[in-house]
């Protein structure tokens, strides 16, 4: 995956940076699979009764859902890549499989798939290759993988952005010992499955949307800072001229930075051996 920098013929092309779409083998030509659609309602930022409660959100493309299929519960059943596609809903690359019984499914793209390539997932007997989906108890240590279950049988949840991956550090009985995108170490149960390599279009955080109207194409509303509002809207708000607002903090007054927010009590921090690096 590349970036692609376009001649400045507009003021909003003179920074833009964006994604050159190498990698993908459809054009706009090409439909994706018909059955793995769904319609796709955006809220804006409201909630079941119409009172907004997030901020900055409305507007926006319209886009359809793609089933994607994060549990990789087709065991033994090989998989053939049909397609490397775009979806508008998430960061990372998906790739189109056609199993031998004639299913098709999405599954998140990893870095380097190609069409054509043969993938299988199952809790035996499984060799890890680059896209199949194993159990971590069964991965050689020092493996990169992706997409990867909290619980045994949940679907993955851990590593599904653009350009992430974990890694296999070691074992600990019953647990593996992963060490996480943000550099946070933890334990995860050894029959959790996972996919093995980094996720596809690892250059996604450097793009540069180059003008205001290309987010609210994404769904993203102008979001103004706290210094600029009043007193009674945020606490940085308020002062005379361009005042700087006091210490960082949110809305709810909670500070910005440093401020650890999550509960000590909380039930799943015995599985963390080591924080994120700050």
């Amino acid at each position: 995956m590349s970036l692609k920098k376009t001649r400045p013929l507009t003021p909003g092309q003179r920074f833009k940076l964006t994604d050159s779409f190498e990698d993908l083998t459809m054009n706009s030509m090409n439909k994706p699979e018909k059955s793995l659609l769904s319609p796709f309602h955006r809220k804006g930022g409201r909630n079941n009764t119409g009172k907004m409660t997030m901020r900055y959100i409305g507007g926006g493309h319209k886009q359809r859902w793609r089933e994607i299929d994060f549990k990789r519960d087709k065991f033994n059943i090989p998989a053939t890549v049909m397609t490397i596609e775009y979806d508008p809903n998430r960061t990372a690359r998906i790739a189109l499989l056609n199993y031998a019984d004639g299913e098709k499914r999405y599954i998140l793209a990893p870095n380097g798939l190609k069409v054509g390539q043969k993938l299988l997932s199952g809790k035996t007997n499984i060799v890890p290759n680059l896209g199949n989906s194993l159990p971590l108890g069964e991965m050689p240590l020092g493996s990169t993988v992706h997409n990867i279950e909290l619980r045994p049988g949940q679907g993955g949840k851990m590593a599904r952005s653009a350009g992430t991956s974990a890694q296999l550090s070691a074992r600990d009985g019953n647990y593996v010992i992963l060490r996480m995108p943000s550099g946070e170490t933890r334990m995860v149960l050894s029959s959790c499955m996972a996919t093995i390599g980094s996720l596809s279009n690892p250059d996604h955080s450097l793009e540069i949307h180059g003008k205001a109207g290309r987010r609210r194409w994404l769904g993203r509303r102008p979001r103004n800072r706290g210094v600029t509002m009043n007193p009674v809207d945020h606490p940085m708000g308020g002062g005379e001229g361009k005042a700087s607002g006091g210490h960082p903090r949110s809305r709810k007054g909670i500070p910005a930075k440093g401020y650890k927010t999550r509960n000590p009590k909380k039930n799943t921090s015995k599985f963390i051996i080591e924080r994120r690096k700050k």
